[in-house]
């Protein structure tokens, strides 16, 4: 694939891959620097790149799950000054820490109700991560499995479990809210 055409078959994805590095990363600025690694290592391995049968994407998903988890296996092993460790715990969101996991506008989600987005946000990240990778984004157990270096099996359970969280999470709020059978009584 010529330089041209793989550049413009990357950057069809550039939203998708922005997405996900916020799900990671929990904060804009530090989202924006994984996609920004991520495109560099894309680039540079563009001559490596073997179209597979599932397009670009799943390829780009890789390569910003292993930069992620680069720089969070290097930030847990640097050293850490009295003035880097956490504060102690409040209830309430100060100026300096990330907005929510959810960037609910580029998803429009806004109809989602706020308990049942607190509890996707809740997921453990092996959870929440193959979750969107398979309903927001749309990905294949087997794509999936690739970008998170997992067996498909591995998918499969988590991509369950997750749903099960949810769905008791949605029985709970739709008898809180008298909802039966999809209908209002």
């Amino acid at each position: 694939m010529d330089r041209t055409l793989f550049e413009a078959r990357s950057l069809e994805h550039i939203d998708a891959v922005y997405r996900m590095a916020m799900q990671l990363a929990r904060h804009p600025d530090e989202a924006a620097d994984l996609v920004q690694e991520t495109y560099l290592r894309a680039l540079k391995a563009a001559d490596r790149y073997e179209e597979r049968g599932g397009g670009i994407r799943p390829w780009l998903f890789k390569i910003l799950h292993n930069v992620f988890y680069t720089r969070v296996g290097r930030a847990k092993r640097e050293p850490r000054g009295v003035d880097d460790l956490p504060a102690a715990a409040s209830d309430e969101p100060g100026p300096d820490d990330p907005p929510p996991a959810w960037d609910l506008e580029s998803l429009a989600w806004e109809h989602v109700d706020e308990r049942l987005k607190a509890e996707i946000d809740g997921l453990r990240p092996e959870y929440r991560s193959v979750l969107l990778l398979w309903g927001v984004e749309g990905m294949k157990y087997r794509e999936i499995a690739e970008v998170q270096d997992i067996p498909i099996g591995t998918v499969m359970s988590r991509l369950h479990r997750a749903r099960q969280i949810l769905a008791k999470q949605l029985i709970e709020l739709a008898e809180e809210k008298r909802i039966r059978g999809g209908c209002q009584p």
